[in-house]
């Protein structure tokens, strides 16, 4: 059977995008077992042929309506796939949905009938959002790296911008690669509406939240970019924690210094 990639580089472009974050995030060890999503908006990329492919699923609702989605496509990782299985192959282990015309289910057209992720309702809520706002962003991915997680089990840095203030002052790229610093949701069951509620509400201010003893969700123009926020945020993370590793406290940047970055990169203040 011919891959709907075939023919089509745009599109076989941002799958590959997929697969190569994929393998990064089972790298650095933010993705055991079968841990963690990724859904790409991919219609900009979708031509007629695609358009006209019949289903290769039955119809599947959504569990939730979304009008802003109708007869949108998605990439979707598959649920209980791996993200090391999705790397090497993305299509065997994700799949590309249409969103019907009721804006409330879908089927799979391509390239095999694997079942999106269990938390497809929330990813699909936040791209719903994404279009209502005239964002450009068309990526969304869910990850469990590791030190922010730690960092979540403190109540201090549960308190709102004390994990964006602090992320921010230990390198100066933080603040550059992640303008809009680190929103925050107190926990909540994985999966459930109220998750993706609160995520949303998150996103009018941050690009990337942190679910409380959870993981991260994070946005972008697409999944590179998404990942890159992630891991400029862990890698302040991980100096906080080596510096307090070391025995002290570290000193981060002043909020002067901060305020210069903001000045000097024309970033938000």
């Amino acid at each position: 059977m011919k891959s709907i990639l075939t023919e089509r580089p745009a599109l076989a472009a941002e799958v590959e995008k997929v697969a190569e974050v994929a393998g990064y995030l089972w790298q650095k060890g933010w993705a055991e077992r079968n841990g963690g999503n990724i859904t790409v908006n991919i219609t900009e990329h979708v031509d007629d042929a695609i358009r006209q492919m019949p289903p290769i699923s039955e119809v599947r609702p959504i569990g939730v309506t979304l009008p802003r989605l109708k007869g949108c496509y998605f990439y979707c990782k598959g649920t209980n796939r791996r993200m090391r299985d999705l790397a090497r192959r993305p299509m065997e282990n994700g799949s590309v949905i249409r969103i019907l015309d009721d804006c409330a289910s879908y089927v799979i057209i391509a390239d095999n009938p694997v079942a999106p992720t269990s938390e497809l309702p929330s990813h699909l809520s936040v791209h719903d959002y994404l279009i209502a706002q005239g964002s450009p962003y068309k990526a969304s991915i869910h990850t469990h790296p590791i030190e922010l997680v730690a960092m979540s089990h403190c109540r201090r840095f549960l308190e709102k911008d004390v994990a964006s203030n602090l992320l921010w002052s230990m390198i100066p790229e933080t603040k550059a690669f992640c303008p809009r610093g680190l929103g925050v949701v107190p926990y909540c069951l994985p999966g459930s509406v109220e998750l993706a509620e609160e995520t949303i509400r998150q996103l009018d201010d941050y690009d990337v939240v942190l679910w409380e003893k959870h993981g991260v969700f994070a946005v972008d123009v697409d999944v590179m970019a998404a990942f890159d926020q992630v891991d400029v945020l862990n890698k302040s993370a991980l100096i906080y924690i080596a510096a307090k590793n070391m025995g002290f406290e570290p000193e981060g940047m002043s909020a002067e210094q901060m305020r210069e970055m903001s000045v000097a990169f024309n970033l938000p203040k």
